[in-house]
């Protein structure tokens, strides 16, 4: 990947997640997180793609953390949510919303956790098994896919 320059490849990602979330193969898609340089640097071609292929984005500049990914995965980073219906972002939200609340209450336990995680990766539209073998995988902080930014 020497001869890929990051940002043709970020908006690589970007295009292919934005044709997945056109199609209705996924409800809900996420950028590569990007540092907010980075995310300077590509906003107007994603939000090209965006236009092109009839979808909406959103910026998150806290992405909600779950067993899907390392805490240092995003840490200090933004992600641009894609989506097609409204109803996708307004679930993420109520998601993220969901575990702030439970953390606040102190009541953010390890079922809750994977509670959240499993709710996330469905909103991401993965599948049932990939879920509960995600959800499935050792490790004390929790069963974290992604580990690089």
């Amino acid at each position: 990947m020497k001869d890929i320059d990051r940002t043709s490849f970020q908006l690589g990602m970007i295009n292919c997640f934005a044709e997945m979330v056109a199609v209705g193969v996924k409800r809900l898609a996420i950028s590569p997180p990007l540092t907010p340089e980075d995310y300077e640097e590509i906003r107007d071609a994603s939000d090209e793609i965006v236009e092109g292929s009839g979808i909406r984005s959103f910026l998150e500049t806290s992405l909600l953390i779950t067993d899907l990914q390392s805490p240092e995965f995003t840490l200090g980073k933004w992600s641009v949510l894609y989506f097609k219906e409204p109803e996708a972002l307004d679930a993420y939200l109520e998601l993220k919303e969901r575990k702030e609340a439970l953390e606040a209450a102190e009541k953010y336990t390890r079922e809750a956790r994977e509670d959240i995680s499993r709710a996330f990766m469905r909103l991401l539209s993965y599948p049932e098994d990939t879920i509960a073998g995600k959800l499935r995988a050792e490790g004390e902080d929790g069963p974290y896919m992604l580990t690089k930014a």
